[in-house]
């Protein structure tokens, strides 16, 4: 089989684990509307402070950073499946055969993408019925989700990296909330970075996140600037290609520890 196939194979190996979990699913479902009402509620009022002139509505600019929050979130936890491969001696048996490395993590990081896309178009759909107004329609809104998926792809790279390295539960999971919120804070996912203070907005032309919700932000305006929208995307997929070569050279550490 080439690693192509083997990919596919292994993304639904993953699908199907993950629907078994209907608690689960319905989880990741929810989760992002919980986001959408309790952020769009919370921050409703800063479109008064004066700046604040990227949108008429808090809910248009919100919706790209919840969108790409989702795909931050739910790929920092790639890594937990790996573990629990790990523990139970499937990875090693993988191992042992002749498959592509490259494919036990574009699996996994395909099974979060499709499992992104679903949450992205209730995302947008209850954002919809809310009122939001996504100027370029389905086209803009593909890209939001587009880039959220290399966002996520980054992260969850990295996080199967930490996996195949510490080999605890625990590690992983603080290693990753230590990466997840203050990226999350230092974007400009809930506020324009012309109201944070400096050192903030100088952080955040570094930030992989930020580029997702400053491109996916561009390509929702009635008249994007592609070229704007298209050098953040050339960023995300560039950090995602070096985290998946990151994470698939952690094999290697894992299997002379092992």
């Amino acid at each position: 089989m080439t690693a192509i196939a083997q990919s596919l194979y292994m993304t639904q190996r993953h699908t199907r684990a993950l629907l078994r979990q209907p608690w689960f699913v319905a989880i990741t479902l929810v989760q992002p509307m919980v986001w959408l009402f309790l952020f769009g509620n919370l921050f409703r009022s800063v479109t008064d402070i004066p700046g604040f002139t990227t949108s008429a509505s808090y809910l248009d600019y919100l919706v790209p950073g919840v969108v790409a929050m989702t795909a931050f979130f739910g790929g920092s936890w790639s890594g937990m499946g790996l573990i629990d491969d790990i523990e139970r001696g499937i990875l090693d048996r993988f191992l042992a055969s002749p498959t592509h490395r490259s494919s036990l993590i574009v699996g996994r990081l395909a099974q979060d993408a499709v499992s992104l896309v679903i949450q992205a178009a209730v995302i947008g759909g209850i954002a919809w019925l809310l009122g939001a107004k996504f100027e370029s329609g389905p086209i803009g809104y593909a890209v939001l989700v587009a880039g959220a998926m290399l966002l996520g792809a980054t992260i969850g790279a990295l996080s199967n990296a930490l996996a195949l390295v510490l080999r605890q539960r625990e590690s992983v999971i603080g290693a990753n909330q230590f990466l997840v919120l203050p990226l999350t804070f230092m974007s400009a996912a809930f506020m324009p970075l012309a109201l944070v203070p400096d050192w903030i907005a100088s952080f955040a032309t570094f930030n992989p996140l930020n580029w997702a919700v400053e491109a996916g932000r561009e390509a929702l305006m009635a008249a994007p600037d592609w070229s704007y929208v298209a050098l953040r995307m050339i960023g995300l997929a560039g950090v995602a290609l070096l985290a998946g070569l990151v994470a698939t050279r952690a094999f290697r550490t894992y299997q002379r520890s092992a």
